[in-house]
């Protein structure tokens, strides 16, 4: 594990590749010195900050974007302007019990908000200039064979030519043994003039193994939905600057156990997870539990501070 005080644009220069993004920074609620006070300020808080993730991320790699609502909604376009790509927007859903009645809805004018979000995304992958969709069917039509003999190639009735091939919405992509037998239909039975078809370093035809490194990990556990139910964070795991009943320390500090959750979902014990605004550095420990290697930064000195005392506790327990 590897934290530094300071900016994390600077810090990520020297951290390896990411197999996992936690980022859980600006609200634009004013909430730490630094954020703005309102979303419309996020996309050029954010921008450069998502610049340097796309410049190190690779296809395996799976961002987790942190936020409000009308925040992550700022902040999107950015992510798909560098190259990110949105999968599922999950909400955190702290119950009634977070508002405990303490909320004026003839005053507020709105329902009570209860939730914050957790964005999937991944960087998306690009052949020859052209997302993998456009490129699978680039590679099949550049070898002379009509879309139907793209089932046989792969034993199916339809799904070949309906999803593997499709370049809307409907797009899937092809398990790396079905993209291996793609690769090997076209290249034994397509024009001779074009080979190599499907090939991934421009050399030879490419391989299920090649084909599986443009895609990010993700393994969703038994039971689980983009809805997670869990309290708002209370008790023993929150940080409080005079321990007991005094103030939180952070007030945006997350449950380890749902880092645990997105963490664990996409990525595979010594992969490398980077948390690029620390704060107290949750996301950190729950790497360092899952056998993770955590890069973490912040700012903020405060923050740091108890954060490296919360990330020794976590050393001395273990």
């Amino acid at each position: 594990m590897s934290v530094w005080l300071g900016d994390s644009r600077v810090a990520c220069g020297h951290w390896p590749q990411p197999t996992v993004i936690v980022s859980d920074g600006g609200y634009g609620v004013l909430g730490f010195d630094g954020d703005t006070s309102d979303h419309l300020g996020l996309p050029d808080w954010y921008e450069p900050h998502i610049a340097a993730w796309s410049r190190a991320a690779t296809p395996q790699t799976t961002l987790w974007f942190w936020n409000s609502e009308i925040g992550w909604a700022a902040v999107h376009p950015v992510l798909e302007r560098h190259g990110w790509r949105y999968v599922n927007a999950n909400l955190w859903n702290k119950g009634k019990g977070h508002i405990a009645g303490n909320v004026n809805t003839a005053s507020i004018r709105r329902f009570p908000v209860v939730s914050e979000v957790c964005v999937q995304y991944v960087l998306a992958a690009h052949m020859d200039g052209m997302e993998l969709r456009d490129w699978l069917y680039h590679e099949w039509t550049r070898s002379g064979l009509p879309l139907k003999r793209a089932n046989e190639a792969c034993g199916v009735r339809d799904a070949a030519s309906r999803k593997y091939l499709d370049r809307g919405h409907l797009w899937y992509f092809p398990p790396p043994p079905m993209f291996e037998r793609l690769q090997a239909y076209a290249n034994r039975k397509g024009d001779p003039i074009g080979r190599p078809y499907f090939s991934l370093d421009g050399r030879s035809p490419g391989t299920a193994e090649q084909w599986a490194r443009l895609r990010a990990k993700f393994r969703c556990p038994h039971g689980f939905t983009n809805v997670w139910d869990r309290p708002a964070l209370r008790g023993a795991e929150r940080f409080r600057v005079h321990g007991g009943s005094a103030r939180a320390l952070h007030l945006n500090q997350k449950p380890l156990n749902l880092m645990s959750l997105i963490i664990e979902a996409s990525s595979d014990p010594g992969d490398v997870v980077w948390e690029p605004f620390g704060g107290l550095f949750s996301a950190s420990i729950a790497a360092r539990r899952l056998g993770r290697h955590a890069f973490g930064a912040e700012i903020d000195p405060t923050y740091f501070h108890y954060g490296v005392q919360r990330l020794k506790a976590e050393a001395q327990r273990s």
